[in-house]
């Protein structure tokens, strides 16, 4: 069988042209592109089902929101600290100040790190539990990476090796499997799975652990297939990317996470609904 799937893109929707308001202004076009329209849908969408499934189970609505606000703010700024750092290496040499150009390149895992650092300082901040906000967001979460990964196979930014297997793309220069596609594909079972299972409660700990253990190995096998004759080719550390290490972290988190849930869900503090403590007693009480 030849590759079957061709090399789809969409148009950017142009707002304003170059120039078009005199004076050289704007200098580029201004226009709205797909895969960051797709991004910015998938937030919205998760941040939305998030919220909905925390009034379901009795959440502050507010302190949910904060959470999300912390965690996806770490989650852009680590996304693009960890593409800098370990896939472009050479470039901080060469650039420091690339460090801090958060629109240059953003990495999915380095999203994950920046998310839970972010996490965790918005815990030093309310002293709350955190683990059943994550939950929440969790249930939520792969809904959104399939609109995201959806934007990432419009763009085709995840190239893989040349192949002329059945599910290659036609890629301009040559047939190549498409790891933006593939993950989006595979993400679909577990968003649907989510929507489903959300319906009755869990014990905390079940959507990160679930989450986690699904995600980390079809992951780590994807990235076996990732180009390596590009420019932009990945770094690679004893023959594997950065993503691959990480998925070994991430894998025995959601290993150990999900036995914990399973482990403590016959007692009432797996199923208790977290209250925020008050401002005056949020640090007062520690960590």
């Amino acid at each position: 069988m030849s590759p079957a799937i061709p090399y789809l893109t969409l148009p950017d929707l142009v707002i304003l042209e170059a120039g078009a308001l005199g004076g050289g202004f704007p200098p580029a076009p201004f226009a709205v592109k797909p895969f960051g329209t797709l991004v910015a849908m998938g937030v919205y969408l998760g941040a939305y089902l998030a919220v909905r499934q925390g009034r379901r189970l009795g959440f502050d609505e507010k302190a949910l929101v904060s959470f999300m606000v912390w965690v996806g703010v770490g989650g852009f700024v680590g996304g693009h600290v960890f593409d800098t750092l370990f896939y472009f290496p050479s470039r901080v040499m060469e650039d420091p100040l690339s460090l801090i150009r958060v629109w240059e390149g953003l990495s999915s895992f380095g999203g994950f790190f920046g998310a839970a650092l972010g996490a965790i300082l918005w815990k030093w901040k309310t002293n709350a539990v955190l683990l059943p906000y994550m939950d929440v967001v969790g249930s939520a979460f792969p809904v959104g990476w399939v609109l995201g990964r959806t934007g990432c196979s419009l763009a085709h930014d995840h190239p893989g090796m040349f192949s002329d297997a059945f599910l290659a793309v036609q890629y301009p220069d040559g047939a190549r499997f498409d790891l933006g596609l593939y993950e989006m594909l595979l993400t679909v079972p577990l968003a649907v799975g989510f929507l489903i299972l959300r319906r009755r409660p869990r014990p905390w700990g079940f959507y990160m652990g679930m989450m986690t253990v699904y995600y980390a190995p079809y992951r780590f096998a994807l990235d076996f297939l990732r180009a390596r004759d590009l420019r932009v080719s990945d770094e690679r550390y004893l023959d594997l990317t950065p993503a691959q290490w990480a998925c070994m972290l991430m894998f025995a988190y959601g290993a150990v996470t999900l036995f914990r849930a399973f482990e403590s869900a016959g007692e009432p503090s797996a199923w208790a609904v977290p209250q925020v403590p008050p401002p005056s007693s949020r640090r007062a009480s520690g960590p």
